[in-house]
């Protein structure tokens, strides 16, 4: 507003300005005509002349007078015609901006930050849904798990291989022994990966929150089950792009740790990498589950559970995976020489998505059904 104030006034000065040299020319003109006159030259230039002088004379008093008297009204009627011409105009601006950002993401990233993304999409799911309290809601949860994490994951497979512990059953309860494998591209945030084994449920929820970097595995003191035993968890292997790299191991009362140098090039370097890691535990057959969850959003997951080394008669897996596109399980038909259930997922599943494997024993269908023989397998539920 300012700035348009002083426009117009020193458009004012200048036509001022203007009004009086045309003033002080015909002036001079006019004194000249006198001085021709005097020197008796022709009558004709005389006229010319006086006639200029008049000219300009008239032509800066008028243009003086005429802005003294209709320049509040010439600007009022400016004023107006111009926010006219905007309101007329301003849908098909509207229109042409909300277009140029819907088809070139690059121009709404130079104009807007983060906070008014956030207002911008949470406006888009509240017209979609016509609820302003579930759009913001809805909207925060997915920018906490899905904006807010380090890493994405793509290419996604999980290796799982149940086997009774024979050895190991004959001194205590009986067990399965558990190998699990991850393989995955990122693009890694952290220079050190940490694995931990942690018998404290405090201690396992206070871990989650330093997800990717720490990976915990919980398992609850009882005879038989030491989470600080190497033989109840340990990490086998790790490597980036098919190169092993070193695992250190510390211990104390309750929890273990293994860790993995990265390295800060590797962080730095910010490239898309093939992680591979696959640790063993053990667990207890009568649990009749086992509980896996993918800490980072996946894409494209492909998950098979090998189990022939056990006593299971029947395995399925239940999913919590919150989409439209329901997951695709297969297991292999009974009476072949394996037994082995699959899972794959197409699309994004977001942090936190677990899967949980639910298992019958031989010797339990055998007492719900007496004199019956168990499958070798059958249809995931």
């Amino acid at each position: 507003m300012k700035n348009t104030s002083l426009l117009t006034r020193f458009y004012r000065l200048k036509l001022i300005l203007s009004g009086v040299i045309l003033i002080v020319l015909g002036m001079l003109s006019s004194v000249t005509a006198d001085w021709l006159e005097s020197t008796q030259i022709a009558h004709a230039i005389v006229a010319l002349a006086r006639g200029l002088s008049d000219v300009l004379l008239v032509t800066g008093a008028i243009g003086i007078a005429i802005d003294f008297f209709t320049g509040r009204d010439k600007d009022a009627a400016d004023t107006e015609r111009t926010r006219t011409v905007l309101k007329e105009l301003t849908p098909d601006f509207a229109n042409a901006v909300i277009k140029g950002f819907r088809v070139n993401k690059e121009d709404l990233q130079r104009v807007a930050s983060p906070e008014l993304l956030d207002d911008i999409a949470t406006n888009v799911l509240s017209l979609r849904l016509g609820d302003d309290q579930f759009a913001q809601e809805i909207y925060s949860d997915i920018r906490d798990q899905a904006i807010h994490t380090p890493e994405r994951w793509h290419d996604v497979k999980v290796s799982v291989r149940l086997s009774t512990a024979v050895e190991r059953s004959t001194v205590g309860a009986p067990r399965f022994d558990v190998l699990v494998e991850w393989e995955y591209t990122t693009t890694l945030s952290h220079p050190t990966a940490r694995f931990t084994c942690v018998s404290d449920w405090d201690e396992f929820h206070e871990l989650l929150s330093d997800v990717p970097a720490t990976s915990v595995w919980l398992m609850p003191q009882r005879p038989g089950f030491d989470a600080s035993d190497r033989a109840a968890y340990e990490l086998v292997t790790f490597s980036i792009d098919g190169e092993q790299r070193k695992i250190r191991r510390t211990e104390r009362q309750g929890a273990q740790t293994y860790s993995v140098d990265i390295g800060e090039e590797v962080v730095r370097a910010g490239r898309p990498v093939r992680v591979r890691y696959a640790f063993r535990t053990i667990t207890d057959p009568a649990n009749h589950r086992l509980f896996l969850t993918a800490a980072q959003p996946a894409r494209d997951v492909s998950l098979a559970i090998d189990y022939s080394a056990t006593d299971i008669s029947r395995l399925s897996v239940i999913d919590l995976v919150p989409s439209a596109r329901r997951p695709y399980v297969s297991q292999l038909p009974a009476g072949t020489t394996g037994r082995e259930l699959t899972m794959e997922l197409s699309g994004w599943i977001q942090a936190g998505t677990g899967f949980t494997f639910v298992w019958t024993l031989d010797s339990e269908e055998t007492t719900a059904h007496p004199g019956t023989r168990p499958t070798s397998a059958s249809p995931a539920a």
